[in-house]
């Protein structure tokens, strides 16, 4: 979940401030506005994960490129989509230790070390253009650890806030997600994030109710009483592993039920071929 960034800022005026990468794939374009802004290149290793990483921050901040090919594919599948998982890497890996639960409509889109303002930018493409029933939105374990930067709590609930706003408008049934339990950051040794996951947790809470959202509670089920994640169901005291995943499955289901128990049932959004007649369709 860590990042790192430095970056070079050259500018005439600061009005016209352009931060430079090497090896920027749009540099000679003609206009900054393309059709393709994704790069391509490996997996980075190393030293390489740096310049991936700087390239992120400043060309992909909300990491658009991550599932723009697997969000067209499933668009043009037309397989209907009833819940998207809208995350960090607790939903990132959620699909590797535990993909049972990405079948029948429910659609992973998780990107590790993600912050609120981060999903706030990549939600229209990652949720709304994909039109699914409901949207599980589980967020705020990097803000806490400061990944992107500090910031207020005001903040990081008005981006929850935006998402949510944006998918009641759009229609779609918003199910929001405790932060799951942590003594420590691994990966942010300084910061103390128990009392801080306890004040977000009471507001999601509250902020769900208020607005007739569904709050799924993964922290009274996880938690020690000290706000630690209990020993065993996790790999480092703030992913789960396994056997943590299981003790969130059935919340999940529980409260996707619940979200949409009286909406109409999944049909296939499939876009009919042009040419079709009446009868093909």
């Amino acid at each position: 979940m860590a990042i790192v960034a430095g970056l070079t800022l050259s500018a005439a005026t600061s009005a016209a401030a352009q931060t430079t990468i090497p090896g920027d794939p749009h540099a000679d374009d003609p206009a900054g506005i393309v059709a393709d802004p994704c790069p391509r290149h490996p997996v980075p290793q190393g030293a390489e994960w740096q310049m991936w990483n700087l390239h992120m921050l400043t060309r992909d901040f909300g990491q658009l490129c991550r599932y723009r090919a697997a969000n067209a594919q499933l668009r043009e599948s037309g397989a209907p989509v009833r819940v998207v998982f809208m995350g960090d890497s607790i939903t990132d890996n959620w699909i590797n230790l535990a993909p049972a639960l990405f079948e029948d409509g429910r659609v992973d889109r998780g990107i590790s070390g993600q912050t609120t303002p981060q999903m706030l930018v990549r939600f229209r493409q990652d949720v709304i253009d994909l039109h699914p029933q409901a949207v599980h939105i589980m967020a705020g374990t990097n803000d806490i650890a400061g990944n992107t930067g500090a910031a207020t709590i005001e903040t990081v609930q008005g981006n929850i806030r935006s998402m949510a706003e944006l998918a009641r408008a759009h229609g779609i049934a918003v199910i929001l997600a405790s932060i799951l339990p942590a003594g420590a950051f691994p990966w942010a040794r300084t910061k103390q994030p128990a009392p801080v996951i306890r004040e977000m947790n009471a507001w999601l809470k509250s902020y769900a109710a208020d607005n007739g959202f569904t709050y799924v509670d993964y922290f009274a089920a996880m938690a020690t009483p000290a706000g630690a994640m209990r020993p065993g169901l996790s790999s480092d005291g703030v992913h789960p592993n396994a056997a943590g995943y299981a003790v969130m499955k059935p919340l999940a289901l529980a409260a996707i039920e619940r979200t949409l128990a009286d909406r109409p049932p999944l049909i296939s959004t499939r876009p009919s071929s042009p040419s079709a007649t009446p009868a093909d369709r």
